[in-house]
């Protein structure tokens, strides 16, 4: 198989991508997680546990407040048809070797469905895609042996390659790596294991004022699209 352009670039313009990363990290605006419960149960209705777990965009970075991040809009959504005991476990710079972590730390459960949002600080740590997939891999067996999770929902990775706040080449070498780590978790799909592509259009209005988050309506509509998948028994 040919090694990919990209990839074949990353050693003669190393230096140039440092000095991009590390111009970037200076420049950036610094987004908190927002403040808000991380656990709780709402609605009527048939019992369903629920799990959140990842990085910054599932701790909701680019909302004011957990109500209008991904926890907050799926509790919201997902209360009108069952009574949800649910748990966020999710945090700023998180890979998956630091959700597994994490979860390993974890007092809780069991649940029913777990929600995962990874993979862009795996990029972004220079995570190999052999460690990305043997890293989503344990977990995924983590959360089914342990938490007794019949049902995972892995969102896909959003297109890095379109972050306005990266500058090129740095935004096309990350968003090529994004693009393979997602073909490669979305291979991982079976029966208990859904993939979620992350397919928002190119609006700046789904982008939080740091160029790089989600935004609240970013959040809404990723919540929509994932409680059609937490619902469905099929």
């Amino acid at each position: 198989m040919p090694v990919p352009l990209d990839v074949i670039a990353r050693l003669p313009l190393a230096p140039l991508l440092a000095a991009q990363a590390v111009a970037v990290r200076r420049a950036a605006l610094i987004l908190p997680e927002p403040p808000g419960p991380r656990r709780g149960k709402a609605g009527d209705g048939p019992p369903l546990r629920l799990l959140i777990a990842g990085d910054s965009s599932a701790a909701g970075v680019g909302a004011p407040h957990q109500d209008a991040a991904l926890s907050g809009q799926l509790v919201r959504r997902l209360s009108r048809h069952v009574h949800l005991t649910w748990r966020l476990e999710a945090a700023t710079g998180e890979t998956t070797r630091d959700a597994i972590d994490r979860l390993k730390r974890l007092d809780a459960g069991p649940f029913d469905v777990a929600i995962l949002a990874l993979g862009v600080n795996d990029v972004t740590h220079g995570t190999t895609r052999r460690g990305w997939i043997a890293g989503q891999r344990a977990l995924h067996d983590l959360l089914r042996t342990r938490f007794g999770v019949r049902r995972i929902i892995a969102s896909g990775l959003p297109p890095m390659g379109q972050f306005p706040v990266l500058p090129q080449p740095l935004r096309w070498i990350v968003g090529r790596q994004a693009q393979r780590f997602d073909i490669d978790l979305a291979r991982m799909a079976g029966p208990d294991l859904i993939h979620l592509p992350l397919r928002l259009d190119p609006d700046p209005r789904f982008v939080a004022r740091d160029g790089y988050h989600p935004s609240p309506a970013a959040y809404s509509e990723w919540a929509r699209m994932l409680v059609e998948h937490v619902l469905n028994d099929g």
